[in-house]
This record gives C-alpha cells, sequence and structure tokens, in this order.
C-alpha cells in the first residue's frame, strides 16, 4: 500500500489495540495510575468506562502488558456469559479444574482454595473484564458473589470492570446497588484535543518508522481531524489511514485538508467538518455576482437557471 511511499514499517493507523503504539493520552494515564492505586488497595470493584473508540481495551491490554509484581491475573473479554459460563471461564484462567456439572458450592470451594494457595504464595489474584456493559445481570450477580471470598484481612479477589458508560446505567439499577455499593475506584476515560491528536497521530507515524522532519500531519490538519472525529482515538485511526491512502494515490508527500475532509466523507461514523468560515458568506454572494452577470449580459435572466447552478458549482471547486 503506501508504506513504502511514506518511509514506514508498518501501518500505523490500525484499529488493532497494539501496545507498541501506546502514546500515553492524559486520560490514559490517569486511568493507568487509577488501576495500580486501586489494585495496591486490596479491596473491592475498579471500573473505567469510556464512549466507544475512546481505548478502554488498549487500557486494558496495557494494564495487562505490565501488571505490577505480585499480582496474578485472569482476563476475560468477552463477557456476555450465563452466570454458570462466567464461572467456568473464571476457573480455567486460574486453572482450576471443575467437574462437568459441578454446581455453585463446588465452584465457590473450589475456587476458593486456588484463591487462598495463590494468597499463600504471597501474591493477588486480579480478574480483570473487558466490554462489562455486555454482561447480563445475572452474571454481575454471580461475579458480586466470588468478591465476597475473602480472608480476615483481605479479599482474595479484586475485580476491574472495563466498559461503555452503559455499565454506569447497568449497575444504578436498584436490585444491583449491593455490587455498586463495592466500587472503590473508577475513572472514566475523556476524549482527545486538537493538541493531543496532532501529538497522538504524528507518534504513531514516529513508531511506525516515519523519519522525516516533515510532519505528515500538520496541526491545521489536526484541527480537521479533530471536528471530524470528536476526538475518538478510534475515528482518528480510521480518517488518518484513508487520508494516507488519498494522499499516496495522488503521489502526495503530506496530508491535506482535502483528504482528510474526504476521508471523514467515507467515514460512516464521522462528523461532518464545516466550510471554511469565508466560504460561508461569500458563496451567497458569489451566487448574486453571477446571477447579476447573467442580467448584465443578456439583459434578463435569459441564462439558464441550470447553467447558473453549474457555474456556482464550478466556482465551489
Amino acid at each position: 500500500m503506501y508504506l513504502y511511499h511514506f518511509g514506514i514499517r508498518e501501518l500505523p493507523f490500525t484499529l488493532t489495540p497494539n501496545t507498541q503504539f501506546f502514546f500515553g493520552l492524559p486520560s490514559h494515564n490517569e486511568a493507568l495510575k487509577v488501576l495500580q492505586t486501586a489494585l495496591f488497595s486490596g479491596e473491592g470493584f475498579i471500573k473505567v468506562t469510556g464512549e466507544v473508540g475512546t481505548g478502554k481495551t488498549l487500557v486494558c491490554r496495557k494494564l495487562l502488558n505490565e501488571m505490577p509484581k505480585g499480582f496474578v491475573t485472569a482476563y476475560i473479554p468477552n463477557p456476555y456469559l450465563s452466570p454458570k459460563e462466567l464461572r467456568h471461564a473464571v476457573a480455567s484462567e486460574l486453572q482450576v479444574d471443575l467437574p462437568i456439572g459441578s454446581d455453585q458450592q463446588e465452584f465457590t470451594q473450589a475456587i476458593q482454595e486456588r484463591l487462598v494457595d495463590i494468597r499463600k504464595s504471597g501474591q493477588a489474584v486480579v480478574l480483570i473484564i473487558d466490554e462489562a456493559q455486555a454482561l447480563p445481570d445475572e452474571s454481575i450477580e454471580a461475579l458480586r458473589l466470588m468478591t465476597n471470598l475473602e480472608t480476615e484481612s483481605s479479599k482474595l479477589m479484586q475485580v476491574v470492570l472495563f466498559g461503555q458508560p452503559e455499565l454506569n446505567e447497568k449497575i444504578a439499577k436498584p436490585e444491583l446497588r449491593q455490587l455498586r455499593q463495592r466500587i472503590t475506584f473508577s475513572y472514566h476515560l475523556s476524549k482527545m484535543n486538537t493538541d493531543q491528536i496532532f501529538q497522538y497521530v504524528n507518534h504513531r507515524m514516529g513508531v511506525a518508522g516515519y523519519a522525516k522532519e516533515q510532519v505528515l500531519f500538520s496541526k491545521r490538519i489536526c484541527k480537521h481531524l479533530n471536528t471530524a472525529s470528536e476526538g475518538t482515538p478510534r475515528l482518528v485511526n480510521t480518517i488518518c489511514h484513508k487520508a494516507l491512502m488519498l494522499a499516496f494515490g495522488e503521489g502526495k508527500n503530506k496530508v491535506s485538508s482535502k483528504h482528510i475532509k474526504l476521508a471523514a466523507q467515507d467515514t460512516e461514523a464521522a462528523s461532518k467538518i464545516p466550510q471554511t468560515p469565508w466560504l460561508a458568506w461569500t458563496l451567497p454572494v458569489a451566487t448574486c455576482a453571477i446571477v447579476a452577470t447573467g442580467v448584465y449580459i443578456h439583459g434578463d435572466l435569459s441564462l439558464p437557471y441550470q447553467d447558473l447552478l453549474s457555474l456556482v458549482a464550478e466556482w465551489r471547486k
């Protein structure tokens, strides 16, 4: 594709949450600090929320990859599970063999024995659930019951929930109030502003191998990116990828406003980039001038209406 053209080794704007490209946006760094503080406190549930595409899974992967020493992790990426399926998933992550057809009591005993063994080794267990808004209510209650396992001084298992804002709505239900009271730390990921987008996209280009002094995405371009993406990292990635393809197709060595606008138009979730302010008032003026010219030349509006529209359209280009 455009790798050779721009002198890079790999695609810089894939949607895969690759921690190699982790930039460390302020909200991502703050979330990681909150998580580390909460984990060392050793109690309760921890909740991280954010809109679609704001980097929850990337922060989750970063946490998993850089988990402090002394923690054993269990990770569930797809939690749309029944209570029984959830229990078996947790048991599998903790390398606990459950008999086929085992009931909740047998599960609780087996899990507790495993958690006690881990604690005796000087470690703590952290269960991390991504896309937690997909958890059925019954499974959330089963999850709460799992965290009842404790010694006289501490919980045997902590739970970190990553989810969309719908997770907040779910746990606000009266029937889930016991879990809501156990959430000791929470954080909401924010979106990027223009300056952060500028640093973000050029950081990813650098990680991909771009070494030229000329930046491909100027600050002016990043203003358009901010408008089109509303500061959402996933949309920024999508639009930048398409813009690079357009620039490559034209043989350009820099991304232009036109490339960003066309890429945004081709991205369903992107917002429309408004016209440059001076165009907003000069277009009507130009239209009047064209009509007046037709009147002056022809003595009336004999110039066909479609021809006038064509002239206006050509001027807008």
